[in-house]
């Protein structure tokens, strides 16, 4: 990874809000520069995606939204009063191609751009998209051994296919435990809910050893006694984060694909992706946002601010390793 500042060249900043007001400037995530994975350590990326959705479309226009929305998400996290942009030099990395038309082609561009931020050296963080999306990050990023993966979510996604496709938004963790690219023994789902078409749909996940806690579990445990039992699973290994914005109830997040009452609040997902706070975490993703259901913003503001949250998390993380290894 090349150092931008040992050639003089000033660490990757957003824009400041004191000198450009927020609604001024090209809308970027985080209102960050637009950077090339091999300068930064995290990539902030968008995948303009809707191909695997079965009912409602939308999040293709995701990222964009995300984008506009961040501008509202301000520098220091106010809980620990770090910046996360002082900590790691971090970059709009742009959006990974797609196929408008093309499924399967879209899954091949997505795996390939992803297999260039890893081999750049870059941990991505994706703003989607559908939920299918995952399955090529996992792929492009993949050393080659199943990572463990944490997933926030209405929905376990581990079904085996719809309407005879086995790609969509409803399956890549299925796909991503056949391939190898999940560790099941070390991946956990929080928020389960909602009712399903057939009782079996969740068979595989529990047959394989994925941990499925649904929201009544949660609720009656809270998020300390869950993110224990959780971190426990994922243990020091390297762990991918997947939120789905439908996690979140949709009183306060409605503009997604499948939205299931009784959900986390917006709070309690905060407070869930706090605790992840010294995993050693490969890449995240904040999926589902569909900007359609929602005019308002309030979903994409929500899914911009749980990105900074994922944001601080990697940063606090990578910062902490640079300085064990003497960096």
């Amino acid at each position: 990874m090349t150092d931008p500042t040992a050639a003089g060249a000033p660490w990757p900043q957003p824009l400041d809000t004191s000198v450009t007001p927020r609604f001024a400037g090209l809308p970027t995530f985080m209102r960050l520069p637009v950077t090339d994975p091999a300068d930064v350590d995290v990539a902030l990326i968008g995948a303009p995606f809707d191909g695997g959705v079965t009912n409602r479309a939308g999040t293709r226009h995701g990222p964009r939204e995300l984008r506009n929305q961040s501008s509202l998400v301000r520098r220091h996290h106010h809980v620990t009063g770090r910046s996360p942009y002082d900590l790691v030099r971090v970059g709009d990395c742009g959006d990974c191609p797609t196929h408008p038309l093309d499924l399967m082609e879209s899954l091949r561009l997505i795996e390939a751009h992803y297999a260039g931020v890893s081999e750049a050296g870059a941990i991505p963080i994706t703003g989607g998209g559908d939920h299918l999306i995952t399955l090529p990050i996992l792929r492009g990023l993949s050393k080659g051994a199943a990572v463990g993966l944490i997933q926030f979510d209405a929905h376990s996604d581990t079904y085996d296919s719809f309407f005879g496709q086995k790609y969509n938004h409803g399956t890549p963790f299925r796909r991503a435990i056949e391939e190898g690219l999940v560790d099941p023994r070390r991946m956990v789902q929080i928020g389960l809910r909602g009712s399903v078409a057939d009782p079996a749909s969740f068979d595989f996940a529990k047959a394989a050893g994925v941990r499925m806690i649904f929201i009544e579990e949660f609720l009656a445990r809270g998020v300390d006694d869950v993110m224990d039992e959780a971190r426990a699973i994922l243990g020091d290994g390297p762990t991918y984060v997947s939120f789905d914005i439908d996690a979140i109830d949709p009183s306060q997040a409605p503009g997604t694909g499948t939205p299931e009452i009784g959900g986390l609040s917006t709070r309690e997902a905060q407070a869930l992706v706090r605790r992840l706070g010294g995993l050693d975490v490969v890449g995240a993703d904040l999926v589902e946002v569909a900007p359609p259901f929602d005019p308002s913003g309030l979903t994409a503001m929500t899914g911009a601010t749980m990105m900074f949250e994922l944001l601080c998390v990697v940063a606090d993380s990578l910062a902490a390793k640079k300085r064990s290894e003497g960096h």
